[in-house]
Protein backbone atom coordinates (compact mmCIF):
# COMPACT_ATOMS: atom_id res chain seq x y z
CA UNK A 1 0.00 0.00 0.00
CA UNK A 2 1.36 3.40 -0.91
CA UNK A 3 2.26 5.68 1.88
CA UNK A 4 -0.35 8.27 0.93
CA UNK A 5 -3.02 5.95 0.91
CA UNK A 6 -2.02 4.55 4.62
CA UNK A 7 -2.10 7.93 5.62
CA UNK A 8 -5.37 8.58 4.43
CA UNK A 9 -6.78 5.31 5.74
CA UNK A 10 -5.43 6.45 9.33
CA UNK A 11 -6.88 9.96 8.84
CA UNK A 12 -10.43 8.61 8.43
CA UNK A 13 -10.18 5.82 11.19
CA UNK A 14 -9.49 9.52 13.58
CA UNK A 15 -12.53 10.83 12.06
CA UNK A 16 -14.30 7.43 13.02
CA UNK A 17 -12.75 7.44 16.58
CA UNK A 18 -13.90 10.90 17.25
CA UNK A 19 -17.39 10.28 15.94
CA UNK A 20 -18.02 8.97 19.61
CA UNK A 21 -17.21 12.56 20.70
CA UNK A 22 -19.33 14.39 18.23
CA UNK A 23 -21.84 12.48 19.94
CA UNK A 24 -21.66 13.75 23.14
CA UNK A 25 -21.36 17.30 21.90
CA UNK A 26 -24.62 17.04 19.66
CA UNK A 27 -26.44 15.86 22.91
CA UNK A 28 -26.31 18.98 24.40
CA UNK A 29 -28.81 19.96 21.93
CA UNK A 30 -30.41 17.03 20.34
CA UNK A 31 -32.12 13.85 21.82
CA UNK A 32 -30.08 11.16 20.36
CA UNK A 33 -32.74 9.60 17.93
CA UNK A 34 -33.55 12.89 16.89
CA UNK A 35 -29.74 13.72 16.01
CA UNK A 36 -29.58 10.49 14.75
CA UNK A 37 -32.45 10.96 12.26
CA UNK A 38 -30.76 14.02 11.08
CA UNK A 39 -28.07 12.61 10.07
CA UNK A 40 -29.23 10.22 8.30
CA UNK A 41 -31.56 12.38 6.44
CA UNK A 42 -29.27 14.58 5.27
CA UNK A 43 -26.53 11.69 4.00
CA UNK A 44 -29.33 10.11 2.03
CA UNK A 45 -30.28 13.53 0.38
CA UNK A 46 -26.55 14.12 -0.46
CA UNK A 47 -26.18 10.82 -1.68
CA UNK A 48 -28.85 9.72 -3.57
CA UNK A 49 -29.14 12.23 -6.26
CA UNK A 50 -25.00 11.09 -7.27
CA UNK A 51 -24.95 7.36 -6.52
CA UNK A 52 -26.47 4.39 -8.52
CA UNK A 53 -29.73 2.87 -7.20
CA UNK A 54 -29.24 -0.81 -6.34
CA UNK A 55 -32.84 -1.55 -7.89
CA UNK A 56 -32.22 -4.92 -7.96
CA UNK A 57 -31.35 -5.64 -4.18
CA UNK A 58 -33.43 -2.72 -2.89
CA UNK A 59 -35.23 -4.89 -0.41
CA UNK A 60 -32.31 -6.11 0.82
CA UNK A 61 -31.43 -2.32 1.42
CA UNK A 62 -34.72 -1.70 3.03
CA UNK A 63 -34.05 -4.21 5.50
CA UNK A 64 -30.50 -3.12 6.00
CA UNK A 65 -31.87 0.54 6.63
CA UNK A 66 -34.00 -0.89 9.54
CA UNK A 67 -31.22 -3.34 11.47
CA UNK A 68 -28.45 -1.13 10.21
CA UNK A 69 -30.12 2.39 10.93
CA UNK A 70 -32.86 1.72 13.56
CA UNK A 71 -31.20 -0.28 15.35
CA UNK A 72 -28.06 -0.29 15.35
CA UNK A 73 -27.56 3.07 15.43
CA UNK A 74 -30.81 3.57 17.68
CA UNK A 75 -29.47 1.71 20.49
CA UNK A 76 -25.59 2.73 20.24
CA UNK A 77 -26.92 6.39 20.25
CA UNK A 78 -29.14 5.87 23.09
CA UNK A 79 -26.44 3.89 24.73
CA UNK A 80 -23.90 6.86 24.17
CA UNK A 81 -25.87 9.08 25.79
CA UNK A 82 -25.30 7.61 29.38
CA UNK A 83 -22.00 6.55 29.16
CA UNK A 84 -18.30 7.86 28.50
CA UNK A 85 -17.37 8.00 24.61
CA UNK A 86 -14.36 6.46 25.80
CA UNK A 87 -16.33 3.33 27.15
CA UNK A 88 -18.68 3.55 24.21
CA UNK A 89 -15.68 3.53 21.80
CA UNK A 90 -14.12 0.20 23.49
CA UNK A 91 -17.48 -1.34 23.72
CA UNK A 92 -18.39 -1.20 20.71
CA UNK A 93 -16.09 -3.38 19.25
CA UNK A 94 -17.27 -6.39 20.75
CA UNK A 95 -19.21 -6.40 16.80
CA UNK A 96 -15.81 -7.79 15.45
CA UNK A 97 -16.05 -11.21 17.45
CA UNK A 98 -19.86 -11.28 17.12
CA UNK A 99 -19.11 -11.11 13.54
CA UNK A 100 -16.64 -13.96 13.93
CA UNK A 101 -19.03 -16.17 15.78
CA UNK A 102 -21.99 -15.69 13.40
CA UNK A 103 -19.49 -16.34 10.24
CA UNK A 104 -18.08 -19.59 11.94
CA UNK A 105 -21.72 -20.93 12.70
CA UNK A 106 -23.53 -19.15 9.34
CA UNK A 107 -20.99 -19.69 6.71
CA UNK A 108 -18.43 -22.08 8.20
CA UNK A 109 -15.44 -19.53 8.42
CA UNK A 110 -12.37 -21.08 10.61
CA UNK A 111 -12.01 -19.51 13.68
CA UNK A 112 -8.83 -21.16 14.96
CA UNK A 113 -7.43 -21.30 18.49
CA UNK A 114 -5.98 -17.79 18.76
CA UNK A 115 -8.96 -15.79 17.17
CA UNK A 116 -10.91 -18.02 19.96
CA UNK A 117 -8.52 -16.46 22.41
CA UNK A 118 -8.87 -12.80 21.20
CA UNK A 119 -12.42 -13.29 21.76
CA UNK A 120 -12.26 -14.18 25.05
CA UNK A 121 -9.56 -11.20 25.67
CA UNK A 122 -12.28 -8.95 24.40
CA UNK A 123 -15.47 -10.30 25.93
CA UNK A 124 -13.25 -10.31 29.23
CA UNK A 125 -12.12 -6.19 28.53
CA UNK A 126 -16.23 -5.41 28.14
CA UNK A 127 -16.99 -7.36 31.79
CA UNK A 128 -13.53 -5.81 33.03
CA UNK A 129 -14.65 -2.50 32.23
CA UNK A 130 -18.56 -3.23 33.02
CA UNK A 131 -17.59 -4.12 37.20
CA UNK A 132 -15.94 -0.69 37.36
CA UNK A 133 -18.05 1.06 40.09
CA UNK A 134 -19.12 3.97 38.58
CA UNK A 135 -20.41 2.17 35.56
CA UNK A 136 -23.00 0.70 38.37
CA UNK A 137 -25.77 2.75 37.23
CA UNK A 138 -24.91 2.93 33.72
CA UNK A 139 -25.19 -0.94 33.29
CA UNK A 140 -28.22 -0.25 30.96
CA UNK A 141 -26.23 2.08 28.67
CA UNK A 142 -23.80 -0.11 27.96
CA UNK A 143 -25.82 -2.82 27.28
CA UNK A 144 -27.10 -0.93 24.49
CA UNK A 145 -23.96 -0.53 23.04
CA UNK A 146 -22.71 -3.78 23.48
CA UNK A 147 -26.43 -5.43 21.87
CA UNK A 148 -25.51 -2.62 18.71
CA UNK A 149 -22.50 -4.11 18.24
CA UNK A 150 -24.17 -7.88 18.26
CA UNK A 151 -26.70 -6.20 16.18
CA UNK A 152 -24.08 -4.49 13.56
CA UNK A 153 -22.48 -8.31 13.13
CA UNK A 154 -26.21 -9.68 12.25
CA UNK A 155 -26.42 -6.67 9.40
CA UNK A 156 -23.01 -8.34 8.21
CA UNK A 157 -25.32 -11.18 6.78
CA UNK A 158 -27.65 -9.03 4.91
CA UNK A 159 -24.62 -6.99 3.10
CA UNK A 160 -23.32 -10.62 2.16
CA UNK A 161 -26.65 -11.59 0.70
CA UNK A 162 -26.55 -8.23 -1.23
CA UNK A 163 -23.70 -9.41 -3.70
CA UNK A 164 -22.16 -6.91 -5.96
CA UNK A 165 -24.72 -4.31 -5.15
CA UNK A 166 -22.98 -0.38 -5.29
CA UNK A 167 -21.75 0.17 -1.73
CA UNK A 168 -22.47 3.68 -2.00
CA UNK A 169 -25.75 3.53 -3.22
CA UNK A 170 -26.65 0.67 -0.70
CA UNK A 171 -25.26 3.45 2.19
CA UNK A 172 -27.51 6.34 0.46
CA UNK A 173 -30.29 4.74 -0.18
CA UNK A 174 -30.64 2.56 3.38
CA UNK A 175 -29.67 6.14 4.66
CA UNK A 176 -32.65 7.62 3.21
CA UNK A 177 -35.12 4.67 4.26
CA UNK A 178 -33.46 4.42 7.81
CA UNK A 179 -33.93 8.67 8.40
CA UNK A 180 -38.15 8.51 8.47
CA UNK A 181 -38.21 5.32 10.89
CA UNK A 182 -35.86 7.04 13.05
CA UNK A 183 -38.24 10.25 13.12
CA UNK A 184 -40.67 7.88 14.04
CA UNK A 185 -39.32 6.65 17.10
CA UNK A 186 -37.94 10.06 18.16
CA UNK A 187 -41.38 11.12 17.97
CA UNK A 188 -42.39 7.78 20.48
CA UNK A 189 -39.52 8.10 22.87
CA UNK A 190 -38.21 11.70 22.74
CA UNK A 191 -39.71 15.30 23.66
CA UNK A 192 -39.42 18.96 22.55
CA UNK A 193 -38.30 18.03 18.72
CA UNK A 194 -39.43 21.50 17.14
CA UNK A 195 -37.85 23.46 20.41
CA UNK A 196 -34.43 21.61 19.82
CA UNK A 197 -34.41 22.42 16.28
CA UNK A 198 -34.79 26.07 16.56
CA UNK A 199 -32.88 26.56 19.52
CA UNK A 200 -29.73 24.56 18.45
CA UNK A 201 -26.38 26.02 18.09
CA UNK A 202 -22.79 25.01 17.63
CA UNK A 203 -22.75 22.26 19.52
CA UNK A 204 -25.60 20.81 17.80
CA UNK A 205 -25.55 21.49 14.07
CA UNK A 206 -21.57 21.23 14.60
CA UNK A 207 -22.15 17.63 15.58
CA UNK A 208 -24.23 16.63 12.70
CA UNK A 209 -22.20 18.29 9.70
CA UNK A 210 -19.26 16.04 11.55
CA UNK A 211 -21.03 12.87 11.27
CA UNK A 212 -22.77 13.66 7.80
CA UNK A 213 -19.43 15.02 5.86
CA UNK A 214 -16.41 14.07 7.55
CA UNK A 215 -17.76 10.45 8.82
CA UNK A 216 -20.10 9.78 6.11
CA UNK A 217 -18.85 11.25 2.95
CA UNK A 218 -15.21 11.92 3.61
CA UNK A 219 -14.74 8.84 5.66
CA UNK A 220 -16.54 6.33 4.04
CA UNK A 221 -15.85 7.62 0.51
CA UNK A 222 -12.10 7.26 1.23
CA UNK A 223 -13.07 3.40 3.09
CA UNK A 224 -14.71 2.34 -0.01
CA UNK A 225 -12.45 3.55 -2.84
CA UNK A 226 -9.41 1.62 -1.11
CA UNK A 227 -11.85 -1.51 -0.59
CA UNK A 228 -11.85 -2.00 -4.35
CA UNK A 229 -8.16 -0.92 -4.70
CA UNK A 230 -6.84 -3.49 -2.09
CA UNK A 231 -7.35 -6.71 -0.27
CA UNK A 232 -9.38 -6.98 3.09
CA UNK A 233 -6.47 -8.20 4.80
CA UNK A 234 -4.84 -4.68 3.97
CA UNK A 235 -7.49 -2.25 5.04
CA UNK A 236 -9.08 -3.66 7.92
CA UNK A 237 -6.19 -3.44 10.42
CA UNK A 238 -6.32 0.29 10.52
CA UNK A 239 -10.03 -0.43 11.89
CA UNK A 240 -8.02 -0.83 15.03
CA UNK A 241 -7.48 2.98 15.13
CA UNK A 242 -10.68 3.96 16.00
CA UNK A 243 -11.25 2.47 19.77
CA UNK A 244 -7.67 4.50 20.44
CA UNK A 245 -8.85 7.65 19.18
CA UNK A 246 -12.58 7.12 20.73
CA UNK A 247 -10.68 6.58 24.55
CA UNK A 248 -8.17 9.84 23.69
CA UNK A 249 -11.27 11.94 22.22
CA UNK A 250 -13.39 11.36 25.18
CA UNK A 251 -10.53 11.83 27.90
CA UNK A 252 -8.77 14.83 26.03
CA UNK A 253 -11.51 16.67 24.71
CA UNK A 254 -14.63 15.61 27.07
CA UNK A 255 -12.66 15.06 30.62
CA UNK A 256 -13.61 11.90 30.99
CA UNK A 257 -11.56 9.92 33.71
CA UNK A 258 -10.14 6.58 32.97
CA UNK A 259 -9.62 4.04 36.29
CA UNK A 260 -7.23 1.34 36.12
CA UNK A 261 -9.84 -0.95 35.98
CA UNK A 262 -11.54 0.50 32.83
CA UNK A 263 -8.16 1.03 31.18
CA UNK A 264 -7.00 -2.26 31.50
CA UNK A 265 -10.15 -3.65 30.41
CA UNK A 266 -9.72 -1.61 27.70
CA UNK A 267 -6.54 -3.13 26.61
CA UNK A 268 -8.13 -6.71 27.00
CA UNK A 269 -10.72 -5.61 24.31
CA UNK A 270 -8.38 -3.96 21.84
CA UNK A 271 -5.86 -6.99 21.99
CA UNK A 272 -8.50 -9.44 21.80
CA UNK A 273 -10.00 -7.82 18.68
CA UNK A 274 -6.47 -6.94 17.24
CA UNK A 275 -6.02 -10.99 16.95
CA UNK A 276 -9.23 -11.35 15.44
CA UNK A 277 -8.53 -8.90 12.52
CA UNK A 278 -5.15 -10.04 11.94
CA UNK A 279 -6.03 -13.74 11.87
CA UNK A 280 -9.07 -12.85 9.46
CA UNK A 281 -9.55 -15.56 7.01
CA UNK A 282 -8.16 -14.12 3.39
CA UNK A 283 -11.44 -15.36 1.76
CA UNK A 284 -13.08 -12.88 4.49
CA UNK A 285 -15.13 -9.69 3.43
CA UNK A 286 -15.39 -6.45 4.89
CA UNK A 287 -18.18 -5.15 6.77
CA UNK A 288 -20.87 -2.51 4.97
CA UNK A 289 -20.54 0.38 7.61
CA UNK A 290 -22.96 3.71 7.53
Amino acid sequence: MRLSHAALLFGVMVLWGLNFVAAKFGFRDFEPIFLLSLRFLIMGLVLVPFVEMPRAKMGHVVGLSFTMGSLHFGLMFTGVAGVDAAVAAIAIQLQVPFASILAAILFKDYLGWRRMLGMVGAFAGIVLIAGEPRMESNLFHLGLVVTASLVFATSNIQVKAMGDAPPLGVLGWSSLFAAPQLFAISLIFEDNHWRDFQAAGTYGWGAVAYMTVCVGLIGYGIWYSFLRRYTVNQVMPFTLVVPVFGVLGGVWILGEQMTWQMILGSVLTVAGVAVIVLRRPATAEAPLKS
